[in-house]
């Protein structure tokens, strides 16, 4: 039994000193370095918690040496929870020596969101440009129309800054993107001329960036740039106006003429009537006239007529047709 006891104890004491030498390398290097760690604690991650210790070590040896006294349990914590540990570690840093307030549990709740903190904290010191609109949806500029009708493609650049305070449940790039290209074209509509849009491209940057667009965002927008501003299908023109005023020329001649051409068939159509009512009342006239022999034949039946009066009436008839043909002949003299 002692022998066997013996032996046990020796096992226990090789084990735990296999233990010891598994983690001493980070012990040494951690209390070398200026950022102590429990020994217990290291063996409670290399044994009971499976976590990295080198890794934790060397996180914890960054932060103390910038400054940043962050504890390992923290730094376990947001390991086990499936975060970029190191990544938080230099987020903490750059934020510091850049005088950015940003505290290890925020940190930590952007990176463990999905978001790229070590970028945000980069871009918070240093703004980005992000193009408007994006050329990778396939669209390189943006199609406006100003009061006066004309067409415009703008292209503009957005300078953005990083805001950490809103990076969790804040609205991504897309969504800035989106609100500027619709300020510009909006800003554009409300221009009374094409020509104002050319002549004072920054009033609708001034106009846009005015609009507060960058509200319930992750981001903070510093400035907007118009790049680019030209007059659609005049690319290659030297004189813009000149030939929009042509053009605006050569349609509103078009216009003009399609409106003659109207009226006149209209004219056409009104002509075409009347002589349609000519032929009817001189359809009435003949019916009337074809009228007067019955008449006449019944007024004889009647007693109402004699024979002299009918000779009186053929004579008074005779005597207005040779006077029509006089008064016609005189007046065709006239005319030759």
């Amino acid at each position: 039994m002692p022998l066997l006891l013996g032996i046990f104890l020796l096992i226990v004491i090789f084990v735990f000193a296999a233990i010891i030498l598994s983690v001493l390398a980070a012990w040494v290097q951690a209390w070398g370095s200026g950022a102590p760690i429990a020994l217990y604690k290291l063996i409670g991650m290399k044994i009971l918690r499976k976590v990295p210790v080198m890794l934790i070590t060397r996180s914890r040896i960054q932060a103390m040496q910038a400054g940043i006294d962050i504890s390992t349990d923290l730094l376990e914590a947001h390991y086990l929870a499936r975060g970029n540990v190191m990544n938080v570690v230099q987020a903490l840093i750059a934020a510091d020596k850049a005088e950015i307030e940003l505290q290890f549990n925020q940190a930590a709740a952007i990176d463990l969101a999905g978001r790229d903190i070590l970028d945000a904290v980069a871009t918070s010191v240093n703004p980005k440009v992000i193009d408007c609109p994006n050329p990778d949806k396939g669209s390189a500029f943006l199609d406006a129309v100003a009061k006066d009708g004309i067409r415009l493609l703008i292209k503009a650049r957005v300078t953005v800054r990083t805001n950490l305070e809103q990076l969790v449940g804040g609205a991504t790039e897309d969504t800035i993107i989106a609100r500027v290209g619709q300020g510009i074209v909006s800003a554009v509509g409300s221009m009374d001329s094409y020509k104002n849009v050319l002549e004072n491209p920054d009033h609708i940057s001034q106009k846009v960036l005015e609009s507060g667009l960058d509200a319930q965002t992750a981001f903070e927008i510093v400035s907007i740039d118009i790049a680019d501003v030209s007059v659609a299908g005049t690319a290659n023109t030297a004189n813009v106006g000149a030939q929009l005023e042509t053009e605006r020329a050569e349609a509103d001649k078009k216009m003009r003429q399609a409106e003659a051409e109207g009226r006149r068939a209209m004219a056409i159509a009104q002509e075409q009537e009347m002589r349609a009512r000519v032929q009817e009342m001189q359809a009435k006239v003949i019916e009337a006239q074809a009228e007067v022999p019955k008449a006449i034949s019944q007024a004889f039946r009647d007693g109402n007529l004699g024979i002299m009066d009918f000779y009186k009436m053929q004579n008074v008839m005779a005597d207005t047709s040779m006077r029509e043909n006089l008064a016609g002949g005189e007046e065709s003299g006239k005319e030759e």
